[in-house]
């Protein structure tokens, strides 16, 4: 057998958590009850002893094709084999009450000899639950956790598996419908697999028909959306950043994360595309997620939080796995969380005023606002660890100063705009105090370009970012030499590396892929740049980096033309999306505003 690849997988989920189902019908991955809990299936990061439900034809194999159907999460695999044709159907239906996974095999021709193989393994493959028997399918229990599974053919063990072969002719259709639910709780009433199938159906139709997304992309951009919706918590409007942990960003290597965290850095790219997208009511449920997260003493604000809220995230390895590719070590919680990165301030200051010009805010969303900048004034001078995590020395990173910058400019014109109190003058001084000192310290005129950290001559990506914050106009002559300075010494086959990890001291060993939302903030400086056409090129380059069905992982191998890193990555989703409204705009403007696309043509395209 071949070794799986990241984007053999596509993503069914219940706004609670979500699912990875593979090329050849196993779903891998699954966590429940939430995104963050432990994983029932996760053959993912190990092989089938460690939980999976597949569904497939007698001998296996990849599928011959799959598709989401239009502007939905509902998944659709078909075979073709020397005896027929199925298709199987994979979702998860909005959560009401039970989260619940349902599979629908259907034949299409021929007849089909199809088999089935449930491996339950709670607590990330470690424990085996007790499964007993009825007519309708199976119960498995251990601990906190209990499964129903009712099956439309009988189901037998062996080898501590649940398994059935069954035969499908065309037209058959045979379900099945896995329920979680509390251990200590009474089991929940069956769920009805096509009554399930038309209310999924319809709430990702009406979801979709909300968009204000046009244009040569639209259908990229729009299962860009459908995506970020899905790795969205909806009890509390919370987007993980992915809904894995430990893929790795190397493969063999240990730089593998848990991503199933809300990273604050996310604030304002988030914002800015559901709001330009049309989808003001996740944009309301992030902006106040990331009120109550912050909420408290300033010195006490994370780089990230649980779904909830939660602030202590630990880290610990699950050594009995032995990860995907044979990554190790599998990491389940994020040290980083305890990281400084002042950064963070500018990214919720600036998606804060983002949110106060368009859906409005209230005054003590202002008062936590003046409380940030209060303790911000008092920080910014230190070094701290960087937008990328890093766990080397900490440093004067640019994009930090940069990102401090904007917290004062932002409430500077806050304050201005909505006649709101503030010592403006003092925040005035601290501004043009913090830019003297990026362009005196994080630019190096001999080879007119911004650099990582003061002191250094290593290029880092988040310098492209400077434009997109309003620090220096788009094509500045200083922002332009940095665009060409990065295109030279640090892309791999034209896409953009975040920095080079051994030059920079990252405090890791090994190395990673090209960084694939490091390749769209090259497109939104392209556009501020005016090269239009050079912009649309590299977007039209990073879109043949998804996989069949449209997703994207963090990063993408140039060597080896696969995608590495957990999947589907939020960044790399937000940044298609804005990228592609800026394209459509024709141009890049800053994170103040919703990016200036044609309203016209975007109420046209919610009423089609």
């Amino acid at each position: 057998m071949t070794s799986p690849r990241i984007e053999d997988y596509a993503l069914i989920g219940d706004l609670h958590t979500a699912a990875l189902v593979s090329v050849d019908g196993s779903v891998d991955w699954l966590c429940l009850p939430r995104f963050d809990s432990a994983a029932s299936f996760a053959a993912l990061l190990d092989d089938a002893s460690a939980g999976r439900w597949q569904v497939a034809p007698i001998g296996g194999g990849r599928s011959t094709r799959r598709r989401y159907r239009d502007d939905t999460l509902i998944l659709e695999t078909e075979w073709e084999t020397a005896d027929g044709q199925v298709r199987v159907t994979d979702f998860m239906p909005v959560r009401d009450r039970s989260a619940d996974l349902v599979r629908i095999v259907e034949g299409l021709s021929g007849t089909v000899r199809m088999g089935t193989e449930l491996v339950l393994r709670f607590d990330y493959g470690h424990v085996v639950p007790w499964v007993t028997h009825s007519e309708r399918g199976i119960r498995a229990v251990a601990g906190p956790d209990a499964v129903l599974v009712a099956s439309d053919v009988p189901l037998s063990g062996r080898d501590l598996r649940t398994v059935a072969e069954f035969d499908v002719a065309a037209g058959d259709r045979v379900s099945f419908v896995m329920t979680w639910y509390p251990s200590h709780e009474q089991p929940p009433s069956p769920t009805d697999p096509d009554e399930a199938l038309a209310s999924t159906e319809l709430f990702w139709t009406r979801w979709s028909a909300q968009s204000l997304v046009y244009g040569p992309h639209r259908d990229a951009v729009q299962r860009s959306l459908i995506t970020l919706k899905a790795l969205t918590y909806l009890p509390t409007g919370g987007i993980v950043a992915a809904p894995t942990t430990s893929l790795p960003e190397q493969p063999g290597g240990a730089r593998n994360w848990d991503y199933r965290f809300c990273w604050l850095r996310d604030a304002a790219l988030a914002l800015q595309s559901l709001l330009t997208a049309g989808y003001t009511d996740e944009a309301r449920a992030w902006r106040d997620w990331l009120v109550r997260a912050i909420a408290g003493d300033p010195a006490e604000l994370r780089i990230m939080y649980g779904l909830d809220g939660r602030r202590r995230l630990p880290e610990q390895t699950l050594d009995w796995l032995r990860g995907f590719d044979d990554s190790t070590p599998v990491r389940v919680g994020n040290a980083a969380s305890d990281q400084l990165q002042l950064d963070v301030w500018g990214e919720v200051l600036d998606g804060l005023a983002l949110t106060r010009s368009t859906i409005g805010s209230s005054d003590d969303v202002w008062r936590l606002q003046v409380a940030l900048l209060d303790h911000l004034t008092e920080r910014w001078q230190e070094p701290d660890n960087g937008l990328w995590e890093m766990r080397g020395p900490r440093r004067h990173f640019t994009h930090s100063k940069v990102m401090a910058w904007v917290a004062f400019d932002r409430m500077i014109e806050g304050a201005r705009r909505f006649d709101l109190p503030g010592p403006i003058r003092s925040w005035e001084r601290t501004r043009a105090a913090i830019r003297r000192d990026i362009l005196a310290n994080g630019y190096d005129a001999s080879r007119n370009t911004f650099v990582q950290a003061y002191g250094s001559s290593e290029l880092d990506a988040s310098l492209l970012l400077i434009p997109r914050v309003g620090f220096l106009a788009p094509d500045d002559k200083r922002v332009l030499g940095t665009i060409e300075a990065i295109q030279q010494g640090l892309t791999e086959d034209g896409f953009v590396l975040r920095y080079r990890p051994g030059a920079s001291d990252d405090g890791l060993t090994g190395d990673e892929g090209v960084f694939i939302l490091c390749s769209f903030w090259m497109v939104d400086a392209l556009v501020g740049a005016g090269r239009r056409d050079e912009a649309e090129d590299l977007f039209e380059r990073i879109l043949t980096l998804r996989n069949d069905v449209g997703l994207l992982s963090e990063e993408w191998d140039p060597h080896r033309d696969q995608q590495l890193g957990n999947m589907p990555q939020a960044y790399s989703h937000f940044a298609l999306v804005r990228s592609a409204f800026h394209l459509l705009a024709g141009e890049a403007g800053t994170t103040r505003d919703r990016i200036p696309i044609d309203t016209t043509q975007a109420t046209k395209a919610r009423a089609r």
